[in-house]
């Protein structure tokens, strides 16, 4: 039987029994179809407010149907599969996207990404391609579900690999000329040296060295990439070539020294 507004079938109730109604509707919302009193009739049939708090989260297929999260922790997942996917509709309540990362991380090995939040199911198309754009962050072998939040340089990245990949060369491709362990370790401390803030004496303290080795080590890779980290224009090239590097679109490795 087919719910309606006011009917005494809740929206948990359709999804057990596979409403194909509801389900060509969600799927309708993802797609980014927009017709008259779609998200309103959506809502009726899903049992969920069409103004609220969403996010939309993808994760690789196959994910087996035992690892998909129902509602949990005041949040509301509605699984959707496709041949190379899984996408969740989820209404956040009062949680926010990190809260459905962790949830998705342990339940799965990942791959994964989350969108930030939007405030309608009309929304909930930009929302499905913000998290494809969130995973494609992850690169090969990625574990981690992630949420597009702190990562949109590297979304932009992601999403034009052969620009990135010529970006990474173009900054990085003089260190190929290097032995593999010391251009590992000037990238490395690139890497630390931004998670740092800038601050050479934090870095020195991360990776463990005085804070002039990290300074000649940094002058050593302006001089082979051409790139000063004090200009803001070649410092945010040396940013998104990282970027690009360790989503496997350049050659250099970075690896901890």
């Amino acid at each position: 039987m087919e719910a309606a507004p006011g009917g005494a079938e809740d929206g948990a109730g359709m999804r057990q029994r596979g409403d194909e109604r509801g389900w060509a509707l969600l799927d309708a919302l993802l797609e980014d179809e927009t017709g008259p009193g779609l998200a309103a009739l959506a809502g009726a049939v899903l049992g969920l407010p069409e103004q609220g708090r969403y996010a939309v989260a993808v994760v690789p297929a196959p994910w087996c149907a035992g690892n998909r999260p129902g509602d949990a922790h005041g949040m509301r997942f509605l699984w959707r599969p496709r041949p190379d996917r899984e996408i969740a509709v989820v209404a956040l309540g009062d949680a926010d996207p990190p809260a459905v990362a962790a949830l998705l991380s342990g339940e799965g090995t990942g791959p994964g990404g989350v969108s930030p939040v939007v405030d309608a199911l009309s929304a909930l198309g930009t929302a499905r391609r913000l998290a494809d754009a969130a995973l494609l962050t992850c690169g090969p072998g990625g574990e981690e579900v992630v949420c597009l939040d702190g990562r949109i340089p590297a979304a932009l990245v992601a999403g034009q690999p052969a620009l990135a990949a010529y970006l990474a060369t173009d900054v990085f491709g003089p260190l190929l000329a290097r032995d593999p362990a010391d251009r590992a370790l000037l990238v490395s401390t690139l890497d630390a040296w931004l998670e740092c803030g800038g601050s050479a004496g934090r870095t020195a303290v991360r990776l463990c060295c005085h804070r002039n080795t990290v300074l000649n080590r940094l002058r050593r890779l302006e001089e082979l990439t051409s790139r000063s980290l004090s200009r803001p224009r070649e410092l945010v090239e040396l940013v998104l070539a990282l970027d690009a590097m360790r989503m496997g679109r350049g050659a250099v490795t970075d690896r901890r020294p």
